[in-house]
């Protein structure tokens, strides 16, 4: 198969489709890899680096585009890149697509195969691909948190993990999956005073054994959402519903009840976000005020560090990649976890979650693939 791998236009992303690495394993199975002239210049990776491994060097996007069967990336799709896919032509990236209805409409209307990293599977009902940059942008968010708690960036003027004698920053961790679990272990970490919160008793039995004491853990409700809200200086927003839009657990009205200059830090920006008052920020311009709390809703986090952040996601991606390039559509016929991860084909929306928060039609796979 013929694999094409864009440059990211996103702004401040700097991470890769395939690394040298995983062009390397394209290439011995058979594949030919077409990549943008400096694709790869985020992480370090120069156009020789691809020629070495039997990649082919193409100057410009357009021409990926047009020449692939395949395309890989990280990021969604812009406007000036969903209206070069066409028909029967593989996506297999971030998509994101349920608070994104001019994304999930272009792509409608290209015809393409979408699978969205972030909703493929595996057997033990996890998902492998949203994993590892779950775990990046968990524990960047204690990173970000701690910048934006400085006084010079509007924050509390607080050190995360204090110093002897004088209390460390309350951190609140709404949700307890991946990206909560390495919120948690990177606060612990530093010293602060961490509490999780999760709807799953299961989940925090878990957490309470791996924390052994160091972390609280609390039962979701909305009195005690409510409680540790208002009492922290930092809430971690760490709520997944794959595929589908976060839910809303901090409004805007709670924002005058909390402690002026805390900081909310919304990992969930990418499915909408899981306060009210979030909306997307760059790396250029991660933080705004509302209400004199400070909001860091960076929609790209692990785009910050790419090296470490492509070499992850190319670890996860590419035994479900190559099977794509191997197999084709086929793949996901036969494989039930590339099945969970079509989003869109042909026209049609094939991810339920997806179509219900865009308010659109939902077509089976099996309808869809007819």
């Amino acid at each position: 198969m013929k694999v094409g791998v864009p440059k990211e236009i996103k702004a401040h992303e700097y991470r890769v489709g395939l690394t040298p690495g995983a062009v390397r394993e394209y290439v011995a199975a058979g594949h030919r890899v077409m990549i943008e002239t400096n694709a790869g210049a985020g992480i370090g990776a120069t156009d020789d680096d691809y020629r070495i491994v039997g990649g082919t060097i193409l100057p410009s996007a357009a021409e990926v585009f047009a020449s692939s069967e395949m395309i890989v990336k990280v990021k969604e799709p812009q406007p000036s890149e969903w209206c070069q896919l066409r028909e029967n032509q593989i996506l297999f990236t971030y998509l994101h697509l349920a608070p994104d209805p001019d994304q999930a409409k272009g792509l409608l209307k290209s015809g393409c195969t979408a699978i969205a990293y972030e909703t493929v599977t595996d057997p033990h009902g996890g998902l492998p691909l949203l994993a590892p940059m779950s775990e990046v942008a968990g524990r960047l968010a204690i990173e970000a948190a701690g910048s934006a708690l400085k006084r010079s960036a509007g924050g509390r003027g607080l050190l995360i993990g204090g110093v002897p004698g004088v209390q460390p920053a309350r951190i609140v961790v709404i949700g307890g999956g991946v990206v909560g679990t390495h919120a948690a272990r990177m606060a612990v970490g530093l010293g602060a005073e961490v509490t999780i919160i999760d709807r799953s008793i299961l989940r925090l039995r878990e957490l309470d054994e791996l924390f052994e004491g160091r972390a609280r853990t609390r039962f979701s409700t909305i009195d005690s959402v409510e409680e540790e809200v208002f009492a922290a200086d930092v809430v971690i927003g760490a709520v997944l519903v794959p595929g589908a839009s976060a839910p809303k657990l901090v409004r805007r009205s709670m924002l005058s009840s909390m402690r002026k200059r805390a900081v909310l830090v919304d990992v969930a920006i990418d499915q909408g976000g899981c306060f009210e008052t979030s909306h997307p920020t760059t790396h250029a311009d991660p933080t705004y005020d509302v209400d004199g709390i400070i909001h860091y809703c960076v929609a790209n986090m692990p785009g910050a560090v790419p090296l470490t952040s492509s070499q992850a996601l190319n670890n996860a991606t590419l035994p479900f990649g190559l099977a794509l390039a191997n197999k084709g559509f086929s793949a996901v016929l036969e494989n039930p976890h590339l099945r969970a991860g079509l989003n869109v084909h042909r026209g049609r929306l094939t991810y339920e979650a997806v179509a219900e928060s865009l308010g659109l039609p939902f077509s089976p796979i099996d309808q869809a693939a007819a």
